[in-house]
């Protein structure tokens, strides 16, 4: 007996057939920034993305939402911070106007989706509020997100992204909403968000004003078991999905997550990561196309069951097309 697997791979439509993993555009979500500007601005580090006007937001998630994508995920730059975020829970901020408006545009072609952190709204560019010598002080956050929460849920987002990473947000926005009456929003909990390099790009996209690190919060790059631990913390405290992230640098976790998680498991491949790809592909050292499908297959393939991503869109049309990946 001859084993011989490349019988399997011997042409397209036999690959095609056999493949192990598959991509659709429901699987895919488009992150979007809107800021009060009248007119969009490119993002240097992130050729392709926009700073959004209102005006030009509204357009790109039209176009977006044709492509049968499964949701945006807006970040809001405002004017004007300070140190306790307040615009952030304004109901006529950036963020949540840009979310009504999204919601009456588009939300029953997809899930509006809302980031729920401080740092774009803080001049200290810091996720939470500061105690008397400068650290973030947790359970003072925990009722700044709240109040947040009860916002967003105000304007029409369909999903809040807690990517705070402070000890006991799921519970304790899940309890602030439901004390509200909104016990049909759910929660999106940034589980195993990582202190990494990667993140670089998403600064110049939020104007971010962070001076410092964020390590005292966020997740060691060196821990794996640590993502797992705050995955089932989440999930205990009501979290209807969970999130890894970054994505391509943290495989093994999201793997470990997603076999061990009893709600779905997303991965966000970050600004940095994004930046990569375009970066070698536009010096000729990649081949583009096939980089940016590859990248986003593996983190499927490594358990996610939606991927938040810069190239949402444009790998929808290209599964529309009918093109594998």
């Amino acid at each position: 007996m001859h084993l011989r697997p490349r019988r399997l791979r011997q042409d397209a439509p036999m690959r095609r057939l056999t493949a192990q993993t598959r991509l659709h555009p429901a699987q895919l979500v488009l992150p979007m920034f809107v800021t009060e500007a009248p007119e969009p601005r490119p993002i240097g580090s992130m050729p392709g993305v926009q700073q959004h006007s209102l005006d030009s937001l509204r357009r790109a998630a039209v176009a977006a939402a044709e492509t049968g994508i499964g949701g945006l995920m807006l970040f809001g730059v405002p004017d004007t911070r300070d140190a306790c975020g307040s615009g952030a829970d304004d109901p006529d901020g950036i963020l949540n106007r840009a979310t009504a408006a999204l919601a009456a545009e588009v939300g029953d072609a997809l899930v509006v989706q809302t980031d729920l952190c401080l740092d774009e709204f803080t001049d200290h560019g810091h996720c939470g509020v500061l105690d008397d010598v400068g650290r973030v002080d947790n359970d003072a956050t925990l009722e700044r997100y709240v109040s947040m929460a009860l916002a967003q849920a105000e304007a029409g987002s369909g999903l809040l992204g807690l990517s705070g990473m402070m000890d006991g947000q799921v519970a304790a926005v899940r309890a602030g909403l439901d004390a509200a009456g909104h016990t049909d929003i759910p929660l999106l909990a940034y589980a195993a968000k990582y202190a990494s390099a990667f993140y670089g790009p998403f600064r110049e996209a939020v104007d971010s004003a962070l001076t410092g690190d964020r390590r005292t919060y966020q997740l060691d790059p060196a821990n794996r078991r640590e993502g797992r631990r705050e995955a089932a913390l989440d999930v205990e405290e009501g979290a209807d999905v969970v999130m890894v992230k970054p994505a391509l640098s943290y495989l093994d976790v999201l793997a470990d997550v997603a076999a061990a998680s009893p709600v779905p498991v997303w991965a966000y491949q970050v600004s940095g990561e994004y930046a990569m790809i375009e970066a070698a592909a536009a010096q000729g050292w990649i081949e583009r196309d096939r980089a940016v499908a590859e990248s986003v297959l593996s983190i499927v393939r490594a358990g996610a069951e939606v991927v938040l991503t810069y190239w949402a869109e444009e790998l929808a049309e290209t599964l529309n097309r009918g093109e594998g990946l």
